[in-house]
């Protein structure tokens, strides 16, 4: 009982003893958003002022708070940034709200495990492991959401991916260069694909303001991690570097992009017929035989009767 006291009591502490730790930094950002609200509009203080803005800014202040104290190394946080980047989570924020999150979900974890410890009547070791796994499950929490949010937004982006390059093309030909083709692109297909429309909107930025477009060009491929995009930017590179048509160039990626993406649907239909027999096993076929085999046992067992 002692320990669980002991647990309990730190428990409780942490996070208190965190916030101490992290109380100057939280109050210095809290007066640079003061100053920063006052500056903004009406609509926007409203909407920060809400419950969940609120929750949201503090456990990002946290977070934020903790990362740039050096506890997390320059490789993992790095590898962090890019995940989110991944993810669709771009700005300066997010980071911080993925740590103060991390540690939020873990305390909260760890606290539904004390509680249900003690009051459920299991062995000390169980309840041991119970804190355990809830507080592991509660520090990975968040990964596992990061990991599925980045998945929907790469398929997103991968099923939007050919019509973009479709509207490239008809750019390209009624005579505008790469940056207003990009520009034009991510303005037209925003309704259909917003995120294809936000990655095209940030490219067309980075290639205003870049010095070197070859440059600005291959982190548009890079910075989402998917192949499609690569291949595009590679394509617009050469294009650039050795003066082939632009137009003919994307129509043949286009063609290509599509033709894969129905391959992959074929490959999916192709397992259907695998993926439909332990189905067909488990629940049809009793009931074939009991169809087909029933009335025959029931004669027999007539028969058998008398």
């Amino acid at each position: 009982m002692t320990h669980w006291r002991l647990l309990l009591a730190l428990a409780f502490c942490l996070p208190p003893l965190v916030l101490a730790l992290a109380w100057p930094t939280l109050m210095r950002q809290h007066r640079l958003a003061l100053r920063l609200r006052a500056l903004r509009g009406p609509a926007e203080t409203e909407a920060r002022l809400s419950l969940k803005g609120l929750i949201a800014a503090w456990v990002g202040r946290i977070g934020g708070a903790i990362s740039r104290s050096g506890l997390i190394v320059g490789k993992t946080r790095l590898e962090l940034e890019q995940t989110l980047a991944r993810a669709g989570f771009r700005r300066s924020t997010a980071l911080g709200l993925f740590i103060g999150s991390k540690i939020l979900s873990f305390t909260t974890g760890t606290l539904v495990g004390l509680v249900a410890g003690f009051h459920l009547p299991i062995a000390p070791l169980l309840r041991l492991l119970l804190v355990f796994g809830l507080a592991v499950g509660g520090l990975i929490l968040p990964d596992i959401v990061i990991t599925q949010i980045r998945k929907r937004h790469l398929a997103a982006l991968e099923r939007g991916l050919p019509d973009a390059i479709d509207l490239m093309v008809i750019c390209t030909q009624s005579g505008l260069s790469l940056e207003p083709t990009i520009q034009r692109v991510a303005h037209e297909i925003a309704p259909a694909h917003p995120v294809v429309a936000e990655e095209f909107l940030r490219a067309a930025h980075e290639l205003r303001l870049a010095s070197d477009l070859r440059a600005a060009l291959l982190a548009f491929g890079t910075r989402t991690g998917l192949a499609g995009l690569r291949r595009l930017t590679t394509t617009l590179v050469q294009t650039l570097q050795y003066g082939t048509p632009l137009s003919e160039a994307l129509r043949v990626l286009a063609a290509e992009m599509r033709q894969e993406m129905l391959t992959r649907f074929e490959a999916r239909a192709a397992r259907l017929p695998v993926l439909l027999t332990v189905p067909m096993i488990v629940f049809i076929l009793p009931c074939v035989f009991l169809v087909v085999g029933g009335p025959a046992i029931v004669q027999t067992l007539k028969v058998m009767g008398h």
